[in-house]
């Protein structure tokens, strides 16, 4: 498997905001987003086992599996030896690829991005939010909601893409704000 980076930090945005994580990053992405904030073209090669042993390094028991996107790596088998190790996996996925049959990720997290979303089960769906128009979400069901303003990289852009995102949480109170608390605290 093609992997990015493997690291040891906490989840800094969505529902699991906080959560001591071991992030296994995945090399490479079917879409290309303006704002990514990923460099997902470099990796190393690594089997299941080597990621296994890897991740069994650090104290949590939290995976996130992310990217690029880890829908295009992603398998059952590797999944499985998680579990088996004693780890809960989540996924963050842009949902524009299927996941392999019996692929019993704990929770996923879909952001989608420009392409139709066709996974079939969502937990947390994660909009990055640009003032584009919501109505593509309303038939997406999930347990969660949440709405991220979008990071420019422009403090002026930024503080008004922060106001209409909260606008639209307050006039859509189904969706809840999501922060890139990693960034706000400076940490990976």
């Amino acid at each position: 498997m093609r992997i990015n980076e493997i690291f040891y930090s906490i989840q800094g945005e969505g529902f699991y905001t906080g959560v001591p994580a071991v992030f296994v990053r995945f090399s490479g992405c079917n879409i290309k987003c303006s704002f990514c904030d990923t460099d997902h073209t470099s990796y190393n090669e690594m089997t299941e086992e080597d990621i296994v042993e890897e991740v069994s390094k650090y104290p949590a028991r939290h995976i996130v599996i992310t990217g690029g996107e880890p829908s295009m790596q992603i398998t059952s088998s590797l999944v499985d030896k998680l579990h088996k190790s004693g780890f809960y996996v989540q996924m963050e996925t842009n949902g524009s690829i299927r996941l392999p049959e019996k692929c019993n990720i704990d929770w996923i997290t879909c952001s989608p991005k420009y392409a139709k979303v066709v996974i079939q089960h969502i937990d947390e769906l994660k909009v990055v939010y640009q003032k584009q128009d919501m109505n593509c979400y309303d038939t997406l069901q999930a347990k969660e909601y949440r709405l991220q303003p979008c990071d420019t990289g422009n403090d002026e852009a930024n503080a008004q893409n922060l106001k209409e995102t909260l606008d639209y949480i307050l006039a859509h109170p189904k969706w809840h704000l999501s922060l890139q608390t990693h960034k706000l605290i400076n940490v990976r």
